[in-house]
């Protein structure tokens, strides 16, 4: 089986090297940074992987959920969803898909390195029901179960396990193994080479089991971290689509013949954190004491923040201004519950006196500087409107590779941030148990700032299991405005998720910013 899928590789290979194959050639600023889907739950990782690693249930065009590895799915009791297998799924090494492959992943998953445990914080159980049955037991009714599991790729237990890659390589350490840069899914495309921060190609999987949409023989990833020179490809035809488009270069794109821009808005929420935990923060001129341990602190810096300049100047309108951690197309979300504080200077400034600091204070602002759009002049812009309260801040500003060791767990190196957050299962109870659950291991495992609340903390659990909409439904408010009241966050916009590509591109863009290769085309 091996050499007949080696041969069929090779011959895959030779075609798309073949003058007019439907070579796909796209580029973003940043890199996947691992082959593994489980070390780090960013989406541009997890929808990059999702070409190789597929997931038991998956979205289609209009993001509902859809039958993949697994063909049939059911709630045979209360606390116990069966998902039963598809039958004749291969790895594409040739090697059978079966129960014991998603036990095993589950396990992986929730295991040391993993930063996709949360995934499964209501699972009390895996069992092996038969070869092509596994059943997943919850600790109370989790009716939101299966829209958790559309990001989670099935890895082989056989091939890990030969490549001693068992356990997750914990990125916040820099640790790597074989599965780093290696892969092997049953997903619809092949790893071919990998050069990390420079080019990933992929290659059509001549044993995937699903019928095939895409036309693509050949898809060529590069990373181009200069906003000109990717858009500099994008014009001379080196590159046939942009994942990330500078707002300042939409408009040439737009009236360039033969380009297109494709636009729509986000689910991504961009929020500042703080760190509310450490009895002294980290990075500050502050000894003995933490500042944003006072909430009169956290809501003089957001009277602060003038978000419609950063709308207007830095974002140039491409984004929409919220209160809240999650934003519309969420389950959950309600205009009306969206607020915001207006700017108000000279409040802030007596706040932060009330509080003890008078002058101020220094602070280091942690930003990526290639992950989300204009992040880093998000955070300039940030240090300028804080500077006129007194909050010295000085930024850091890294690659997301280095951002994300730094500020995520287990570490948490940090005392000020800016990060971005998309609910997975898009639905409110999603942000608010990762982003403001207390840390317990599972939930609260991005809530970097350590915020802690235990009538917060009560709430959500009762939104895990509420099945009653309008009761729901007013506990997710009741939970916002408990956050909003304590300035937990400091939310700033969701972001439009802009790509731009050639108009012979035929591509499907999500409001969740994933980018599924098998909805590509090349050609009109």
């Amino acid at each position: 089986m091996r050499k007949i899928f080696a041969a069929a590789l090779l011959a895959g290979t030779m075609l798309a090297g073949i003058a007019n194959a439907n070579v796909f050639r796209w580029a973003n600023d940043g890199d996947v940074n691992s082959m593994d889907p489980y070390t780090r739950s960013e989406t541009f990782l997890l929808t990059f992987n999702a070409n190789i690693y597929e997931p038991l249930l998956r979205r289609d065009r209009q993001l509902r959920l859809q039958a993949a590895l697994a063909e049939r799915w059911e709630q045979v009791n209360p606390l116990t969803w069966r998902f039963h297998i598809r039958r004749n799924v291969r790895f594409s090494d040739g090697s059978p898909l079966t129960a014991e492959d998603v036990v095993f992943s589950i396990a992986r998953a929730r295991g040391p390195g993993s930063n996709v445990a949360a995934y499964f914080a209501a699972v009390a159980e895996v069992r092996k029901v038969d070869d092509f049955t596994v059943d997943l037991v919850t600790r109370n009714p989790s009716p939101i179960l299966p829209e958790e599991l559309t990001s989670f790729g099935i890895m082989s237990k056989a091939w890990l396990e030969r490549n001693n890659a068992a356990r997750v390589a914990d990125l916040t350490s820099r640790e790597e193994n074989f599965a780093t840069r290696n892969a092997m899914g049953t997903g619809p495309f092949v790893l071919v080479s990998r050069e990390p921060d420079r080019r990933t190609v992929l290659a059509p999987n001549p044993l995937w089991w699903d019928r095939p949409e895409h036309n693509l023989t050949r898809v060529e990833f590069n990373v181009i971290a200069n906003d000109a020179t990717r858009v500099a490809a994008l014009l001379s035809g080196e590159v046939d689509m942009i994942y990330t488009v500078p707002p300042q270069d939409m408009e040439r794109i737009g009236r360039t013949p033969n380009l297109r821009i494709i636009q729509g808005p986000e689910l991504r929420t961009i929020y500042l954190g703080m760190d509310q935990m450490r009895p002294e923060l980290l990075k500050s001129d502050v000894r003995g004491r933490n500042p944003f341990q006072d909430v009169r602190v956290r809501r003089a810096m957001y009277q602060a923040i003038d978000i419609e300049a950063i709308r207007t100047r830095v974002m140039r309108g491409q984004a929409r201004p919220t209160g809240q951690i999650f934003g519309p197309g969420v389950n959950g979300f309600v205009e009306a519950n969206d607020t915001r504080p207006a700017v108000d200077l000279e409040g802030a400034r007596r706040l932060l006196a009330e509080a003890g600091y008078p002058n101020g204070f220094g602070v280091t602002l942690d930003c990526p500087n290639d992950r989300y759009v204009n992040d880093e002049a998000i955070c300039t812009a940030v240090v300028s409107m804080l500077a006129r309260i007194g909050v010295r801040v000085t930024l850091n500003a890294q690659t997301r590779v280095r951002f994300f060791a730094e500020v995520n767990g287990p570490r948490y190196n940090t005392s000020f941030y800016l990060l971005g957050w998309t609910p997975n299962t898009y639905d409110a109870q999603n942000a608010l148990f990762n982003l403001a659950g207390t840390r317990d291991g599972t939930r609260g495992v991005f809530n970097n700032g350590g915020y802690s609340n235990p009538r917060f903390d009560a709430l959500v659990s009762q939104i895990e299991v509420e099945t009653t909409p309008a009761r729901r439904q007013a506990l997710i408010t009741e939970a916002s405005r408990l956050l909003q009241e304590d300035v937990a966050y400091i939310p700033l916009h969701q972001q439009q998720v802009v790509w731009a590509s050639r108009s012979n591109i035929t591509l499907q863009q999500q409001a969740d910013n994933g980018f599924p290769l098998r909805l590509v085309r090349v050609g009109n």
